[in-house]
């Protein structure tokens, strides 16, 4: 990693921080830790009373919605550095236009608020690739959007996130623990380069240190290449499992989007958009955050390794 000069300790508690999606998977992580840190933090929820009770006294909760333009105006004043980890695919019928929305009114008002920085998550897949899937190409529209604001945007793209709590990987486990045999659709076979929930959050932390300059976009993942199929059997493998994956060429997304109903029905429209982009290879193609970030992110192995036991230690 290249050396730069680190703010001073009084710099670094006077830079305002904002955390949007708090009470998501990644956001909800990432809150304690950002806490932990010597800065000021601030969160954007639609309710306030409802994420109260999961921040310390020190962060300060602000009402806004990211589909309400005018309501980021108060959000975003004297922020330095936004985290954006918002995704509206579960809450839409039309999450594409809402995501696209949502984005362009955060980007104008963190351009007029004069935010130094935008740090995004979003997802990994080849733009020039025919077919990209909806889910996909919003992640991507999204971090379009921001880089084009003129905010300098930090956008990291990852494809499936193991741990425990993920609604990608809860798929993974819970159709591994209840279908010994499953009936496969071929792009069950498609190549996928996950990564740890553990190291998505070393990334979120390190871009708030990188020295200023140009937007930049970081493909991120783990070491293995594998498919889902892969992580099927790997996570089989380590809970002592015997399955049998059959591969058929006529099961189509939506029809491979029922299994979830052995999950939750509550999550079939979001799973069915996450199966529908299991299509499209989500690998690592331009490895350069090897070389600004000075990790490497773990094995597939310990990725799940890690994901089981604190599954078993919490009692799911």
């Amino acid at each position: 990693m290249p050396n730069h000069p680190q703010a001073d300790a009084s710099t670094q508690q006077n830079r305002l921080v904002l955390l949007t999606g708090c009470s998501g998977y990644v956001g909800g992580r990432l809150l304690p830790m950002l806490e932990s840190l010597p800065l000021k933090l601030r969160c954007l929820a639609r309710k306030p009373e409802a994420v109260a009770g999961q921040v310390n006294s020190s962060t300060e909760v602000v009402q806004g919605d990211v589909l309400d333009r005018p309501s980021l105006d108060h959000a975003l004043a004297g922020v330095h550095t936004a985290y954006y980890l918002v995704h509206l695919m579960s809450g839409s019928k039309d999450f594409e236009k809402e995501d696209r929305q949502a984005a362009v009114n955060f980007a104008e008002a963190a351009r007029m608020a004069g935010v130094r920085r935008i740090i995004y998550l979003g997802g990994l897949g080849d733009d020039e690739a025919a077919g990209l899937s909806p889910h996909l190409r919003s992640r991507h529209e999204v971090g379009q959007i921001f880089r084009d604001s003129g905010v300098e945007t930090i956008e990291f793209r990852a494809s499936l996130v193991i741990g425990a709590g993920s609604l990608s990987f809860d798929l993974v486990k819970t159709l591994t623990e209840r279908l010994p045999v499953m009936l496969c659709p071929l792009w069950l076979k498609t190549p996928t380069q996950p990564i740890a929930v553990d190291d998505v959050l070393r990334y979120l932390l390190a871009a708030l240190d990188l020295p200023p300059g140009e937007s930049r976009t970081f493909e991120i993942g783990c070491e293995d290449i594998t498919t889902y199929g892969g992580i099927i059997q790997e996570y089989a493998r380590q809970k002592g499992l015997r399955r049998w994956l059959i591969y058929v060429p006529v099961l189509t997304p939506y029809l491979s989007s029922l299994w979830l109903t052995l999950v939750k029905p509550a999550a079939f429209e979001v799973g069915r958009h996450l199966i529908e982009g299991l299509k499209n290879p989500t690998v690592v193609r331009d490895r350069k955050a090897l070389s600004v970030f000075p990790f490497r992110p773990m094995s597939l192995k310990e990725a799940i390794a890690r994901t089981i036991e604190a599954s078993e230690s919490r009692g799911s």
